[in-house]
């Protein structure tokens, strides 16, 4: 992980490098999910109680704290991609694995930046974008198969769709309640769906698909979320 301790020889010194890495840690949590990764360095800090100076001696950039502070939370949403790949049912497995990710990303503006966005230099989000879009890839192959996806909808469809839906989430709840998201949320899915009943061509997709690296222009794009109004 980046960042790394800061330490010297003596205990003492070392007990309260931990100490300082640990209230750092604690406290970049509760600001990124108040006010999203672009939250000033100097709310940490304060809200760890210590200096600027020691946010920077162990968190050199602010990739290296991003990681350190969502990396298990990452980690949960690929454990939840691996359950979604291994349901009986793929559209079922779809249904419920992004049931559980907009439910992160409503609870934590901080989570929302980094599943909705790019941001540079942080392992953990590299691997979870990887795996988010295997997750995706498997489901919609098998919900094809299986006639409950739409055969002209491409992974990038979705992932842009979840992104820019995922975005108005903190705003949605904010103004409404904590489950708002599972009306949009159910429309995007249904959206997915062939027509019902009989057997009838669906009408072709406006547009060209975008392309992996024209979907990852876009989520750099997007930026993380603006920091509260005082």
């Amino acid at each position: 992980m980046g960042g790394g301790g800061v330490e010297d020889g003596t205990p003492g010194r070392r007990r309260d490098a931990r100490r300082n890495r640990e209230l750092l840690v604690a406290a970049a949590r509760e600001v990124f999910a108040e006010w999203g990764l672009d939250a000033p360095w100097d709310v940490i800090a304060r809200r760890a109680g210590v200096g600027n100076a020691t946010l920077y001696r162990h968190f050199p950039t602010r990739a290296a704290l991003v990681d350190a502070v969502f990396r298990d939370r990452l980690t949960g949403t690929m454990d939840a991609g691996e359950r979604a790949r291994a349901a009986g049912d793929a559209w079922q497995g779809l249904h419920t694995y992004l049931r559980a990710v907009f439910a992160t990303l409503a609870a934590d503006r901080g989570t929302n930046d980094l599943m909705t966005t790019r941001v540079e230099g942080v392992e953990a989000l590299d691997a979870v974008h990887a795996h988010n879009r295997e997750t995706m890839e498997v489901l919609l192959a098998r919900g094809r198969a299986e006639g409950a996806v739409r055969g002209d909808v491409t992974v990038e469809d979705v992932l842009f769709g979840l992104a820019a839906l995922g975005r108005a989430v903190p705003a949605l709840t904010a103004v409404t309640g904590a489950d708002a998201w599972q009306r949009p949320l159910a429309l995007f899915l249904d959206g997915l769906r062939p027509p019902a009943g009989p057997p009838a061509p669906a009408p072709d997709l406006p547009g060209e698909a975008l392309t992996a690296a024209q979907l990852g222009a876009v989520l750099e794009e997007l930026g993380p979320h603006r920091a509260p109004r005082a």
